[in-house]
């Protein structure tokens, strides 16, 4: 039998590489396949999920090197019910319910998200103070307009959209680090179809190597100027999956941001699917005896 001496040199090298992350052995993702991922872990929070945040706005002013209100926000808290569709469930269907302040309880918005660039997303706000839904724009290019806001605050239905990234352009920029965590750095330019749809002409995303969650992203608007900047954090494994438990946005333009902070989530429940129609909307009675039978399942 013939003998082999390993030398120190070698034994060394062999043991870190027995120590690099598996990752470290994987393919190269292309750009395409990273933002596949981002899209797949988003659509993770929504998909036979319930969860509870809580949604705060401000005008915002920077004092001693860090961005703070400069005003009492407006708090909201909401519920939200989502559930995936379609083929490999890349279209989302989703209510949202405010809970707090009381004199805007019930006011909810209802939004279909779907995959296919040929299909627009859909979205529905319902006013209980007037008793009537409302559809609302998923997008636009006009710069004296916004897409739908969520619920007055700086997030707008085009920001919350999944999917269609056939229309995008995409690139990436360079690796780099953002927040003390390795990050890739993505260009994301709508196609001539989808810019005539959008406020934004371009978007920049910061995303986590390990985790596929945006820690930071930059809109920027036709004339190249950065018009909102989004910033992820509090990351944690929720039920199995990578969440930023705080999100706030920022519009550069107005002076004002917005914090959605998740409280609860709870995903592998049970969604009827009478209960992503627009009666949850409008049935008060329908809505609250449904929502229960929903949080029983994590009691």
């Amino acid at each position: 039998m013939q003998n082999y001496v390993l030398s120190k040199g070698l034994i060394s090298l062999l043991a870190a590489l027995l120590l690099l992350p598996v990752s470290a052995f994987s393919q190269e993702l292309s750009p395409r396949e990273i933002m596949d991922k981002l899209e797949d872990n988003r659509r993770a929070t929504s998909n036979s999920a319930l969860s509870r945040m809580q949604l705060s706005t401000c005008k915002f002013g920077v004092r001693d090197g860090k961005i703070t209100c400069a005003e009492r926000p407006r708090v909201k808290s909401l519920e939200s019910v989502g559930k995936g569709y379609g083929l490999d469930l890349k279209d989302t269907k989703s209510v949202a319910i405010l809970l707090e302040p009381a004199a805007e309880r019930g006011i909810g918005m209802l939004s279909f998200n779907y995959d296919d660039g040929a299909r627009d997303n859909e979205s529905w706000l319902y006013l209980s103070a007037l008793g009537r839904v409302k559809r609302i724009a998923s997008g636009s290019s006009d710069d004296e307009t916004e897409p739908g806001s969520l619920f007055g605050s700086e997030f707008t239905t085009e920001d919350q959209d999944t999917g269609k990234l056939d229309e995008y352009q995409i690139k990436l920029l360079e690796e780099t680090v953002e927040a003390s965590r390795e990050v890739w750095k993505i260009e994301m330019i709508p196609n001539q179809e989808r810019a005539r749809k959008s406020r934004y002409s371009r978007t920049v995303m910061y995303i986590d190597k390990e985790r596929f969650i945006e820690l930071k992203v930059e809109m920027y608007d036709r004339y190249d100027k950065e018009i909102k900047r989004l910033l992820g954090s509090r990351v944690e494994l929720m039920n199995g999956i990578w969440i930023a438990r705080s999100t706030t946005i920022m519009n550069l333009v107005t002076n004002r941001l917005s914090n959605m902070a998740f409280l609860e989530m709870h995903t592998g429940i049970e969604v009827p699917d009478e209960f992503l129609t627009q009666r949850t909307l409008t049935d008060a009675a329908f809505r609250e005896t449904e929502l229960e039978k929903l949080r029983a399942q994590i009691n």
